[in-house]
């Protein structure tokens, strides 16, 4: 009667336990980390072990029947590492000499210890099998009380005979039954935190997914604003180009036509005005169909490259003559500036190079009205990450209206200009600088503006100069 009364004393303070256990996980370590938890849920089993040798039953002043091996059975069921099971039941084993260094506290040290690392390798055949949870759970339960009690007589102060005749018909039924029903009390609020865990980490991941469907959300509007501009963008260009078209188209028609129906009655100076103004409007023509046929081509990668020597001096000179007249006419002063080790040689492609430089000098002095325009060839050398190296910059300098800030990177984008009146004011498509863009870009540069809005551009192609030092390796 005595040991059945232990038993339920046991019983109802692991049941206390496990409530007050599920109340702590469930108020107070919340929001603590999962290494917490996992200590402190350790730290519960080794009491709930206490706990059940306070309550134990005593015979004699000296032997004490408690469950202590119980929360160990629960261990072994739902911990994840079996190290842990190896420290809680020594840990268990070492609280039961709170109550004194006698021979049964000995006893039940070595019990647990041997107990914890028992559960230890029940933990570890338990996670390496398939069978099911009640077969597993049933496998471990019998072990442990059976090596429990077997350690007892063994290592116990009563005789191994009176034991095992005298206590084991008591003590081992009833364990077995009490570990089942705790086991089923502590699993239920084991599942049901991990229950909740598996809660907190769904929801985490949902907010992550909601982050991310924001995010591309928000890529998705601005890749629709930017198609929207695109395509109004190529809606100004359309209509600007329909413009473009049919004055010097419209030039060229009336002109020829006033030639061929009153060309013997006019004089001669008529028909070389005339014939000026059709030569200059079939040139406009020309350079726009090129513009377009060009930026089809880089679009396409059908642009080709063809890089021989070229004389960064001699390119200058070429580059001063073109421009010469044009620098006359709007009376601007136009420089030529060949810096202090600038290199004699380019290794590039001399009719891309020469492209890229006439559209810069042809917007230099189509927005400048005074001051001057310089072309200056010099040599730099970059650290950025991609760009190592020497190059050669040949930069266009103008005093002219300069570009703002908002608008320094959209200009170089095609059917674009910095303002939409600029093109009826000063003619022209927006083409040029995407075409000498992607032009520098096949040639294994790039261009950089630097300006302001009112007092001038520099505008620096820069070329690479590694292709030309590799070879000249090579023909050494």
């Amino acid at each position: 009667m005595e040991f059945t009364k232990m038993f339920l004393i046991n019983l109802g303070m692991l049941i206390a336990v496990a409530y007050l256990a599920n109340v702590t996980f469930k108020y107070v370590l919340s929001r603590a980390s999962a290494g917490v938890k996992y200590i402190s849920s350790m730290l519960l089993v080794v009491f709930c072990g206490w706990i059940c040798s306070v309550f134990g039953f005593s015979m004699n002043g000296q032997v004490v029947f408690e469950l202590t091996f119980v929360p160990l059975i629960i261990a072994s069921l739902v911990y994840p590492r079996a190290s842990s099971l190896v420290i809680i039941g020594v840990a268990t084993g070492l609280a039961l000499f709170i109550f004194g260094v006698n021979e049964a506290s000995v006893a039940g040290f070595v019990n647990l210890s041997i107990l914890g690392m028992l559960a230890a390798g029940l933990n570890y055949w338990m996670r390496k099998t398939d069978y099911r949870l009640i077969i597993k759970a049933s496998v471990s339960i019998l072990v442990i009380n059976l090596v429990h009690e077997l350690n007892l007589a063994i290592f116990g102060v009563i005789s191994f005979y009176h034991y095992l005749t005298k206590v084991v018909p008591f003590t081992l039924p009833l364990g077995i039954a009490l570990s089942y029903l705790t086991a089923f009390i502590l699993r239920d609020f084991q599942l049901e935190q991990r229950r909740k865990y598996q809660i907190v980490q769904a929801n985490r991941r949902l907010s992550k997914q909601k982050e991310q469907l924001q995010k591309a959300k928000q890529a998705l509007e601005e890749r629709a604003q930017q198609l929207m501009r695109a395509s109004q963008y190529k809606s100004e260009f359309m209509a600007t180009m329909s413009h473009e078209l049919r004055t010097p188209l419209n030039s060229v028609i009336n002109l020829a036509q006033m030639i061929a129906e009153q060309g013997k009655e006019m004089d001669e100076e008529d028909l070389k005005q005339y014939s000026s103004i059709i030569y200059a409007s079939g040139q406009d023509l020309l350079q726009l169909i090129n513009d377009i046929l060009d930026l089809s081509k880089v679009e396409a990668g059908k642009m080709e490259i063809t890089k021989d020597d070229i004389s960064v001096e001699e390119l200058l000179q070429i580059m001063f003559m073109q421009f010469e007249m044009a620098a006359r006419n709007k009376k601007l002063e136009f420089k030529l500036q060949f810096g202090e080790g600038a290199p004699q040689q380019l290794y590039s492609d001399s009719q891309r190079v020469q492209q890229i430089l006439r559209n810069l000098l042809s917007n230099a002095f189509k927005f400048t009205h005074s001051g001057s325009v310089t072309l200056e060839a010099r040599s730099e050398r970059l650290e950025e990450p991609g760009r190592e190296g020497e190059w050669l910059v040949l930069s266009v300098i103008d005093t002219g209206i300069g570009v703002s800030k908002g608008k320094q990177h959209s200009i170089f984008e095609a059917f674009q200009q910095a303002d939409g009146s600029i093109s009826r004011k000063y003619g022209g498509t927006g083409l040029g600088l995407s075409i000498s863009r992607d032009l520098a870009h096949l040639l294994g540069g790039f261009i950089r503006l630097e300006s302001v809005e009112g007092s001038g551009s520099v505008f620096s192609l820069f070329l690479p100069l590694e292709e030309a030092a590799e070879k000249d390796e090579d023909r050494s």
